[in-house]
């Protein structure tokens, strides 16, 4: 067994002393690679990647630059500047595409006048041709879904199951919400499905695709696009015509429990009337 002796005590703290720069410096390497290939990474990852906001060099159409410039006076105090959106006033545009837009300003919703449970529709501030340049802003912006071009009814002359197709369809997805006849109906938190006798065939297709507000998004994978055109064709020929084949006083068109609210109380009084008038007599 070896002594331990003074010079090879010194011996290994000169060594100690010599390792631990060399230690210190592998260390401060290997943070330096770690940070290089970190930046690498985020380099690559921004470069393939499509960004999820509005670039600034957008070229936009002639159309787009009319919205742009209606976004700006209107729209931008509350949705931010290129539709990024404003914390607890509005919400990112970005990738809600022009039937969104064209759904919400053609009814008036928006602009809100307060932030409450739920927009409520009113006479809008934009005309058709504002509509579709604010829209088509949005659009060149960030993408997403639009209305199709062309008729959104169909043709009963060439299709004439459409109408029944139709009616299958809506009583299936639609009248838990918007009711057997279209008048619409109460949700929870002060929230209600609206009527559906005014609404046009653009706004219909446009909520079916973008699913605004409590109501749930019907995109082409749920319901093909013949299948959007067969339920708007019989709400605009069926609901919104004025056809109520149960009798002449459709009372709102809600239901049973409207009905047999009505009978009820109509009932009622001839009854009363009717004893009232019989006890008279006797």
């Amino acid at each position: 067994m070896t002594s331990d002796t003074p010079a090879r005590r010194r011996a290994r703290v000169f060594s100690r002393r010599r390792t631990a720069p060399s230690r210190a410096r592998r260390r401060l390497g290997a943070a330096v690679r770690m940070i290089a290939a970190l930046a690498l990474a985020g380099g690559v990852y921004t470069a393939f990647t499509p960004g999820a906001f509005a670039e600034d060099n957008v070229q936009l159409s002639a159309a787009a630059q009319e919205g742009k410039a209606l976004f700006d006076n209107s729209c931008i105090s509350c949705h931010g500047r290129d539709g990024q959106g404003v914390d607890d006033r509005g919400p990112s545009l970005i990738g809600v595409g022009s039937a969104s837009v064209e759904f919400q300003v053609s009814t008036g919703r928006m602009p809100m006048t307060r932030q409450e449970a739920q927009a409520e529709q009113k006479k809008p501030q934009f005309d058709e041709d504002q509509t579709k340049q604010i829209a088509q802003y949005i659009q060149e912006l960030g993408g997403g879904p639009e209305i199709p071009e062309g008729s959104l009814v169909e043709d009963l002359e060439t299709n004439p199951e459409a109408l029944a197709r139709g009616g299958e369809l809506f009583r299936i997805n639609c009248t838990s919400c918007h009711g057997f006849g279209g008048g619409g109906g109460a949700l929870s938190s002060g929230k209600f499905a609206p009527s559906l006798h005014d609404a046009t065939a653009d706004q219909i297709y446009a909520a079916m695709l973008t699913g605004p507000q409590n109501m749930p998004v019907f995109g082409d994978n749920q319901l093909t696009p013949e299948e959007k055109r067969s339920i708007i064709t019989y709400i605009q020929t069926q609901l919104q015509e004025d056809r109520d084949p149960g009798g002449l006083f459709n009372l709102g068109r809600y239901g049973p429990s409207t009905e047999g609210m009505a009978i009820f109380l109509v009932g009622i009084v001839l009854l009363v009337f009717t004893s009232l008038w019989i006890a008279g007599k006797s």
